[in-house]
């Protein structure tokens, strides 16, 4: 499941696709790859301490 950061950069991203603001549409991406580490990140910390 897709946290905040990856939903608002996918929101980022379809603004600017149609606006044609390719700046936004960047930063709409950057979100989601930040998003997915921090996913990654907490779903390795919750492994090594035994949470599934």
């Amino acid at each position: 499941m897709p946290n905040k950061d990856e939903t608002k950069g996918r929101a980022k991203e379809a603004v600017g696709a149609l606006t044609g603001d390719k700046r936004l549409k960047n930063e709409g991406r950057v979100d989601q790859a930040a998003g997915k580490v921090k996913g990654a990140v907490d779903a390795a910390k919750n492994k090594a301490s035994g949470k599934t």
